[in-house]
């Protein structure tokens, strides 16, 4: 029983010194969302807050990524959420997928399943007021004309 202890306790020592890469990348450069739609500044606030540390280019890294396996798990999740949406690189995206990830954005705050309950838990800042979720899902709708 001792050595299983001993093996467990090495492993996860030895996996500390495995790092994922992080996403620190350029966030709000040429490619960004504002450089799309117009974007109110209270709506970029509410975004930078709430979505931007799962889809842009720049998490801010809480201390507990620095222990693994969680620091994976984190690094997953962020490279999931840019996957499907990143608003660091909107620009790159064809129109027709432009107005769907807009379309889609509005959905999942009308829904409540963004931002996950998960990041809430640790990130209470991001929790979005109705205000704040009625204020994007209008701008959301909104953007959706201004794209050609």
């Amino acid at each position: 029983m001792k050595k299983i202890l001993y093996v467990i306790i090495g492993l996860l020592l030895v996996i500390q010194f495995i790092r994922p890469e992080e996403n620190r990348g350029e966030s709000g450069g040429p490619h960004a969302l504002q450089n799309v739609v117009d974007v109110p500044d209270t709506v970029l606030a509410v975004l930078k807050t709430s979505c931007y540390d799962c889809h842009s280019n720049t998490t801010v890294y809480p201390w507990y990524t620095n222990v693994q396996p969680v620091g994976w798990w984190l690094a997953n999740h962020v490279s999931e959420g840019k996957r499907e949406l990143n608003f660091d690189e909107f620009k790159t995206y064809p129109s027709k997928k432009a107005i769907h990830k807009l379309e889609e954005t509005a959905d999942v705050i009308k829904e409540n399943e963004m931002p996950l309950n998960s990041y809430l838990l640790i990130h209470r800042t991001a929790k979005l007021t109705e205000a704040q979720k009625q204020m994007v899902i209008d701008w959301a709708q909104q953007a959706q004309m201004q794209v050609k």
